[in-house]
């Protein structure tokens, strides 16, 4: 029998639903606040929703996070930054990760949006707003300790230094650099990156430090400064490959069953026929594929499980569909049967395991044809 949530995903005509559980969200949040307040004192923790909160919706969590005590909020690009804005109160303080793209400054400044600036070009233009504008507008400069990603360079790093009348007419919140291993707590990048951060820091002194992303908050108090930026971490991924997962899982995905046969040995399954069944077996296609985030290579590797069942993957992943090996079970799985992709049996970090990939990218990913439910902080 059906449960309710089950048929509400049906009768929407989706083929899955996916669950996002703002009470594990938030309570997420206030655990790296916590540690990080007891750690570096008056530390403060933000929030990266970008990537519409990383595929999770960035306008409901990220009312769920202010709820929660947050007032820092990371996007990458402005076009997230201009269409969250009008939904975060205004005592919330808005970042654009990757700086502006030149010609949206004014749009910016207009909405109270905080870029960081990678480089003196966007140093320079956002300078000429806020001489037009005869205000001190708020930034972030950020500086490339050891990513070459993005930020000042170090030759950058020192002619800006050397000239602090560039920064005058700007409000520097806080410097800020961004840890590229921080996910395994012994590489020696780490070391590297935080002593470069303290040379740029000593360069630019009173200024306040941004540094730690999520691996970063269990690297300890050194690299915490004084605000930290936890993303995956939030969202129940594995913030490092140090052990168990600290974190509360935040969503689940369950898939429905469209149809079930049985296929006599020798039969070849799927694409390609890549794989052939080495004796009856009895297959059910569920209602998800490439096209929903579930990544191609999961084929042959990957798994649903239906309660304590493993089923694994069999064939290659379609752009729609996929099919199971469902002979483990005693019974049939009859059509609008729901398995769990991710889930208490299977998490994010252990389907992206089997895919060869982050945790980052399969929740990212996650399609637009689930069904969608928000429970929690009703």
């Amino acid at each position: 029998m059906q449960t309710s949530l089950e048929s509400r995903a049906l009768a929407a005509g989706t083929g899955g639903y996916l669950t996002i559980d703002l009470d594990a969200l938030t309570a997420n949040y206030r655990q790296l606040s916590a540690q990080t307040e007891s750690e570096a004192g008056n530390a403060v923790t933000g929030a990266v929703v970008k990537a519409d909160a990383y595929g999770l919706g960035a306008i409901r969590v990220s009312a769920a996070l202010y709820t929660a005590g947050c007032r820092q909020f990371f996007v990458a690009q402005a076009c997230e930054a201009f269409d969250l804005r009008p939904h975060l109160p205004a005592d919330a303080a808005l970042y654009v990760l990757n700086g502006l793209p030149e010609g949206s400054e004014t749009a910016s400044a207009d909405l109270d949006i905080i870029p960081v600036l990678n480089s003196p070009q966007q140093i320079a233009r956002w300078v000429d707003v806020a001489k037009a504008r005869g205000l001190r507008l708020p930034a972030v400069v950020q500086f490339d300790t050891g990513m070459a990603r993005l930020g000042l360079s170090p030759e950058e790093t020192r002619a800006l230094a050397a000239a602090p009348e560039s920064l005058a007419a700007l409000d520097i919140r806080f410097i800020m650099s961004h840890l590229a291993c921080a996910d395994t707590p012994e590489h020696a990048a780490n070391a590297r990156q935080l002593t470069h951060m303290r040379e740029v820091s000593a360069l630019f002194p009173g200024v306040p430090v941004s540094f730690a992303n999520s691996g970063g908050l269990f690297l300890g108090p050194d690299f915490l400064q004084h605000l930290t930026r936890p993303g995956i971490a939030l969202y129940g991924g594995a913030p490092n490959n140090a052990g168990p997962n600290p974190m509360r899982p935040v969503i689940s995905l369950h898939v429905a069953v469209i149809q079930t046969r049985t296929v006599p040995a020798g039969t070849q399954i799927g694409y390609g026929g890549t794989f052939t069944a080495e004796h009856d077996m009895r297959l059910a296609t569920i209602s998800a594929g490439y096209a929903d985030g579930l990544p191609r290579v999961l084929s042959h590797h990957g798994a649903a499980w239906f309660g304590d069942i493993r089923l694994p993957i069999v064939g290659r992943i379609s752009m729609d569909s996929l099919m199971l090996d469902i002979s483990a079970l005693s019974d049939d799985l009859p059509a609008g049967s729901f398995v769990e992709l991710i889930g208490p049996h299977q998490t994010i970090d252990a389907i992206a395991a089997n895919a060869g990939t982050i945790s980052y990218e399969i929740l990212t990913a996650l399609g637009r044809r689930f069904y969608r439910e928000y429970v929690g902080l009703e």
